[in-house]
């Protein structure tokens, strides 16, 4: 037997034994859906995320959501209630925003290799540009020109550091994110004498952690870089982007992101930060940690096989939909993400099990001799932080099987 992530603890089983999301069993989400495979999100999971980090992070910290997380409309429409901007880095992800009628809330446009139409488009939105490179800079200069309007334009600096496994090694690192910490100044200076409107600065290293300290750490070497780059500079930061890198516990061993212990750590970077900081605004862009916990996949057994004193459950879902807890399809075995038989959340483990998708590949598992209770052809099973980078950052049309479904409740 092999284990399994943490079951994220929001989740029980109703009277009948059965697994709740948002109130409701599966069978009633499936039918309400139309079928399996479904991505089911839970609002009040989402919800109170958002008002975990207000609660615990001093006031004047601005709360982005990344719309590359999960772009599902009605989510999108929710968090639009709630959060105080968005991050997107495509034209499609703006799109998105546009449809769900949230393009009057502040938006970041991130992410390298922009097309002059998304710089366009993006200075027409009101967008604030993240430039990641003096070209880049340029050419969004030129696009607002032929657009007509004064462009919101902030720099991604690439940091002077990087962070894997929760562990800080100081340092730059050569990356195709962001423009050089001692080019910055000459890049704000030329942006300034162009007339744009210069929104600050853009600092994220783009590794999910869970290690409070770690992330601690990341602050507080951001926010003082940030205030060298201003001295040299010569002026104050208007804004201060610190990205994201806040992670949920999915895999074996996890253990959840002390959120407060983040929170007290940067308000006492900030209530130390340097002098021309003193006026900054600051974000952060948070995706799967607002909505990861929240989703649910449900896929139905299709067959039960035996082959070698192994049993297999095979299922009409698999990595196509949700690629991570395959290993991305590359992997197997080594960190299975939570799983349970939906229809029998409450019942004890009976035996070890394969669950495997419908891919034709070996690597398609979902839960690799992980120890359920006995399921059988039709009984549904649950993958559990599936809210992010799911449907969307699957292989959706390997095989041309049907999409998966979609509900937020």
């Amino acid at each position: 037997m092999k284990p399994a992530g943490p079951i994220p603890s929001h989740f029980a089983a109703g009277d009948s034994g059965q697994l709740l999301i948002g109130g409701y069993s599966p069978d009633e989400l499936v039918a309400e859906a139309g079928g399996t495979p479904l991505f089911v999100y839970d609002n009040n999971i989402v919800g109170a995320q958002v008002a975990r980090f207000k609660g615990a992070m001093t006031d004047g910290i601005g709360l982005h959501y990344s719309v590359t997380a999960n772009p599902y409309q009605p989510l999108l429409e929710f968090l639009g209630r709630y959060v105080d901007g968005f991050r997107v880095v495509s034209l499609g992800e703006l799109r998105r925003l546009q449809e769900a009628q949230l393009a009057g809330i502040p938006m970041n446009f991130a992410g390298p290799g922009k097309l002059d139409v998304e710089l366009e488009e993006a200075v027409r939105a009101g967008a604030t540009i993240s430039v990641e490179s003096e070209g880049e800079a340029v050419r969004a200069i030129r696009a607002a020109e032929r657009v007509g309007i004064q462009p919101r334009i902030s720099v991604r600096v690439t940091p002077p550091f990087t962070i894997e496994t929760g562990q800080v090694t100081l340092g730059s690192r050569a990356s195709p994110f962001g423009i050089d910490a001692d080019r910055v100044p000459f890049v704000v200076q030329g942006l300034i004498e162009a007339g744009v409107d210069w929104r600050g600065l853009h600092m994220f290293a783009g590794s999910q952690c869970l290690d409070a300290e770690g992330l601690a750490e990341v602050h507080r070497v951001t926010v003082s870089h940030a205030g060298e780059i201003a001295d040299a500079i010569g002026a104050p930061i208007p804004e201060l982007n610190l990205g994201s890198g806040f992670d949920v516990a999915c895999r074996p061993g996890d253990e959840p992101l002390d959120i407060d212990r983040v929170a007290q750590a940067l308000n006492h970077t900030l209530c130390n930060s340097p002098a021309l900081l003193a006026t900054t605004r600051f974000t952060i862009e948070l995706g799967r940690w607002l909505v990861g916990e929240a989703g649910v996949y449900l896929t139905r057994v299709l067959d039960r096989t035996e082959s070698c004193g192994q049993t297999f459950l095979t299922t009409d879902g698999g990595g196509h939909h949700l690629i991570g807890a395959t290993g991305s399809l590359g992997e197997r075995g080594i960190n299975n993400f939570p799983i349970a038989v939906a229809n029998r959340f409450g019942a004890p483990p009976e035996e070890d099990v394969t669950v495997t998708g419908c891919l034709c590949t070996p690597f398609d598992v979902l839960g690799d001799d992980v120890a359920l209770p006995r399921a059988e052809e039709g009984d549904l099973i649950a993958v559990f932080c599936a809210g992010a980078y799911g449907l969307s950052a699957s292989p959706q049309a390997w095989e041309s099987r049907p999409l998966a479904r979609e509900l937020l409740v």
